[in-house]
């Protein structure tokens, strides 16, 4: 700018020294904003990604660091060391950049077709990192958006090779696993760098319409195994213990024909070993056998009569009514 100034008729333009000190403020500010754009820090589980006139050029690890002033050189912070997450079917307090916020596409995700064509609701989270920044920035155009079609895509193959009893109870961990390995693999095929951690299934319910009517299906269900489960026991108690009884029963009758086959034996052993001495001497065995049968009998008879069987004459007497004498 500059000013006029009037003598006598004349009328002349001064330069004013205001735009000489606005030149320099300017320059000053230029050269704060080169120091200001050319310092940068990257925290510790960032990786500065490095872009010189918008080519790739390299990366950075933390700490403190120096590039060209904008706009020759460019820094992008990727979080390679965080764990990240994404939520499907449902949302909690901190949203995913505005992503699918409304009710209807939310129950929309979680939506699945069964392998038996039944439906069920599957929320699940898909915990992540970025393993390479150069290939998470530059091979997929978009690819959180890409990430989070490619999720859809995976679980909706998964529930689709099973039945709907599976995904609600028993299946829940092989769908997990078996998600995490085809995710991985396409990740792996799209090459974007991304590296899966863990896939969680929350709680898995089936569509509201039907909800009642699974419900008491699958509370039949936990009284059959209930049910079985009390005959199984019960089965477990009686079995072992007849079996037991049964085996006793086996060794008593066991016991009592080995005992009655060597009563036996011995016996006829007896019965030879009496032969033999008949044959040798008739007169005394017979004695012998006499005395003996006679030695088991006597005692056992409670009154007893002897007589001689050379007695003449005399009137035995006996003594009727005191046979307990």
């Amino acid at each position: 700018m500059a000013r006029r100034i009037i003598i006598g008729e004349q009328e002349f333009n001064v330069p004013d020294k205001f735009p000489k000190s606005g030149f320099a403020v300017a320059l000053l500010l230029v050269v704060l904003f080169m120091l200001w754009s050319s310092i940068y820090r990257v925290e510790l589980e960032e990786v500065g990604v490095l872009l010189t006139l918008g080519k790739y050029s390299g990366e950075t690890k933390s700490g403190l660091h120096l590039k060209w002033p904008a706009p020759l050189q460019k820094v992008i912070k990727v979080p390679v060391k965080r764990q990240l997450e994404m939520e499907f079917g449902q949302r909690g307090v901190k949203q995913q950049s505005g992503r699918r916020i409304n009710r209807s596409e939310i129950e929309e995700e979680s939506l699945m077709l069964t392998g038996d064509l039944n439906v069920a609701m599957v929320p699940w989270k898909t915990q992540y990192r970025i393993g390479d920044a150069f290939k998470f920035l530059f091979k997929v155009r978009n690819p959180i958006a890409t990430f989070r079609d490619m999720n859809e895509a995976v679980m909706r193959e998964v529930i689709g090779d099973r039945s709907v009893n599976e995904v609600l109870t028993i299946g829940r961990q092989e769908i997990a696993t078996d998600m995490e390995q085809k995710l991985q693999e396409m990740c792996d095929q799209y090459d974007n760098g991304l590296i899966i951690n863990r896939i969680l299934l929350q709680k898995v319910l089936p569509p509201k319409q039907v909800q009642d009517a699974f419900n008491e299906v699958n509370t039949a269900e936990q009284e059959k195994a209930r049910m079985i489960n009390e005959a199984l026991g019960n089965y477990n108690k009686i079995i072992p213990r007849a079996k037991g009884e049964a085996d006793q029963t086996v060794q008593q009758a066991e016991g009592y024909a080995t005992d009655r086959v060597n009563r036996a034996k011995g016996d006829a052993s007896l019965f030879n070993d009496l032969l033999a001495a008949y044959k040798r001497a008739p007169e005394v065995t017979k004695r012998r056998m006499y005395l003996e049968t006679m030695a088991d009998v006597y005692p056992a008879v409670k009154q007893k009569i002897i007589l001689d069987k050379d007695l003449e004459g005399i009137l035995p007497l006996f003594p009727f009514g005191r046979e307990g004498k």
